[in-house]
């Protein structure tokens, strides 16, 4: 159960889209009073079917609320929403927390905070580590950090949309830590790419090779999650293949500020780059298996007749 204090408390929520819809529907389902604002009329339209209340500008937005969140989907659209004139650091009430939940690099998230000192506002990071579907069960891992006691103060909130919950620190750890994860699944992908078409090309069955996959040494959740996916050879995206690589473009920033070499990532892009322009862009970033199939010679069409 949310505090008393929360359930009062109205939640403005700017950007609804694969992740941010999930999310404010579990708000949403528990009673709390959310106020959207989104470019799209579509999203918005479906934020008011589930009960929010659809804002046409940030301005009316946040005259609603001191507890401001965000889902963006990139540093761009983040430094407009948050730092340009009429955004949210300049337009929200002094005292107010803002909590982003984007994917973006620790640069443009360090000139936000810049930003949200000078106005006082609260800063909380909170990364997601978890698809659309994982925030519509509720079991995101959240990782956060910025605001220490903003955090705890919002913690309620967060407890709705993910299971696991960790603060990492006062500055942009959340961030780096989500670059952390989101290179262990990239380079999960390209693993599994390359362990499949290997298989194939050397005559196991398929179905049967992920049967054993899913039940052996390396059946991690992810591999587990994608394992279903890949019996149908069903490439739907949850994370596409464009999204992703612009996710190991954030990596590789990262890694150039810190000094360390990445020497599978940089020769993951190159393999998405591949996928993207075979027409793969728009599909789930596992089908770099197709990539990678089609690199070996073999036929991406006829793997299930």
């Amino acid at each position: 159960m949310l505090s008393s204090t929360l359930l009062q408390s109205p939640i403005a929520w700017i950007g609804v889209g694969k992740m941010g819809l999930p999310l404010i529907t579990h708000l949403l389902n528990a009673g709390v009073v959310v106020h959207i604002y989104d470019l799209s009329t579509e999203r918005a339209e479906l934020s008011r079917a589930l009960g929010a209340i659809v804002h046409s500008n940030i301005q009316s937005l946040l005259l609603q609320s001191k507890y401001i969140f965000s889902s963006l989907p990139n540093d761009q659209v983040l430094m407009d929403v948050a730092t340009s004139q009429y955004g949210v650091l300049p337009l929200a009430q002094p005292g107010s927390t803002f909590t982003d939940t984007s994917t973006v690099s620790v640069s443009a998230s360090e000139q936000v905070a810049i930003c949200a000192k000078h106005f006082g506002v609260n800063y909380v990071r909170v990364a997601l580590s978890g698809n659309p579907t994982v925030a519509k069960a509720g079991q995101l891992t959240i990782m956060a950090s910025g605001n220490q006691s903003s955090y705890e103060l919002i913690l309620p909130l967060l407890k709705l949309v993910g299971s696991n919950h960790f603060f990492l620190g006062n500055q942009e750890q959340a961030r780096l830590m989500k670059l952390v994860i989101n290179l262990m699944i990239s380079v999960s992908a390209g693993m599994i790419a390359e362990a499949l078409a290997l298989g194939r090309k050397g005559g196991l069955d398929w179905q049967q090779m992920l049967e054993v996959m899913e039940t052996s040494a390396v059946a991690s959740p992810m591999v587990k999650y994608k394992t279903p996916i890949l019996k149908d050879r069903d490439f739907t995206s949850t994370m596409s293949a464009i999204a992703q690589t612009k996710d190991i473009d954030l990596i590789l920033d990262a890694a150039k500020i810190h000094g360390v070499p990445l020497h599978l990532t940089v020769t993951l892009k190159q393999m998405y780059q591949a996928l993207i322009a075979q027409g793969g862009g728009e599909e789930d970033y596992i089908a770099i298996v197709k990539q990678v199939e089609r690199s070996a010679g073999l036929d991406v069409e006829s793997v299930l007749k």
